[in-house]
């Protein structure tokens, strides 16, 4: 008889469950190790420059730096709004960002459920061609893009920005939704249409509430992708009162007395950022659900 065969006879059953228990736990405590140094590694950067924008100016440039704002200094907060429209720029980072948010789903949402539920030839090249645009490099039609819009007269206005938006977006609304739409049951919109429902309104009456999960999904993560954009608002927004506020961080360099006034740019970025933040927490659990939706059938 071979030695492991041996061995393992000469073991209890008691010894085999504590040696499976351990292996669990030990496997358990490996993974939450690595998770938390995972969530360290991404929020380490988001911690520090919060820590920065409360420094006292003597603080900013101390070799090695302090790892607590001791005092607080809350004072780059309100110098942030002085002698810039910095209000106005998220008031257009958000109009901007809601109105591309706003057309991508409403297009993204009718393209999807008519992708899920007509049955015809070529819905995979459409779907193909559709993804094909989403990884269309956007610094390739920039020019374009400009020349385009100088002709139109939309440079430093908002459609300038909404129209790329919406369309680099739309691909990720569109796939995201086919596939919670086909997870929808049939059954639902004919029920709707044997009680006189159009199409339209069985969509809009039945299946959209349904798909609320997936259209926050996407609701959310437009709006992210719209709010964060830099390159487009950058080329399109030449005026300081039409910057978004991508641009108007980038625009701290050089403005004051400083070359580089860290304590405003770390302020300013937490008050970009809070927003987003909170959007994704008050709704992480519909992202969740959208983001897996189509991933387990049955």
């Amino acid at each position: 008889m071979p030695p492991t065969m041996q061995l393992a006879r000469t073991v209890s059953p008691q010894r085999q469950r504590l040696f499976r228990r351990a292996g669990r736990l030990v496997n358990q405590m490996l993974f939450y190790l690595f998770a938390a140094l995972f969530v360290v590694f991404c929020l380490a950067p988001f911690v520090w420059v919060a820590i920065t924008s409360l420094k006292i100016p003597s603080e900013l440039y101390r070799n090695p730096p302090a790892l607590l704002p001791i005092p607080l200094n809350v004072n780059y907060y309100f110098m942030t709004f002085q002698g810039r429209p910095f209000l106005q720029n998220i008031l257009n980072s958000a109009s901007i960002a809601g109105a591309s948010t706003l057309f991508a789903l409403t297009i993204g949402s009718l393209a999807a459920y008519a992708l899920a539920r007509l049955r015809f030839r070529g819905k995979r090249i459409i779907l193909t061609m559709i993804l094909m645009v989403s990884m269309f490099p956007g610094i390739a039609i920039v020019a374009p893009l400009y020349l385009w819009f100088s002709k139109l007269k939309l440079i430093n206005t908002n459609p300038a920005l909404v129209l790329p938006y919406v369309t680099f977006s739309l691909p990720l609304c569109i796939w995201t939704l086919t596939a919670f739409f086909q997870e929808l049951p049939v059954e639902l919109e004919e029920a709707a249409k044997v009680d006189g429902a159009t199409p339209l309104q069985a969509f809009w009456h039945v299946i959209a509430p349904l798909a609320a999960p997936g259209i926050f999904t996407c609701a959310i993560l437009v709006f992210i992708h719209a709010w964060n954009e830099f390159l487009f608002a950058r080329t399109f927004m030449n005026r300081e009162g039409s910057y978004t506020i991508t641009v108007a961080l980038q625009m701290f360099q050089g403005m004051g007395e400083e070359l580089m006034p860290w304590g405003q740019i770390s302020a300013a970025s937490m008050i970009v950022t809070i927003p987003l933040v909170l959007l994704v927490l008050l709704f992480q659990q519909r992202i969740v659900s959208g983001l897996t939706a189509g991933a387990v059938k049955g």
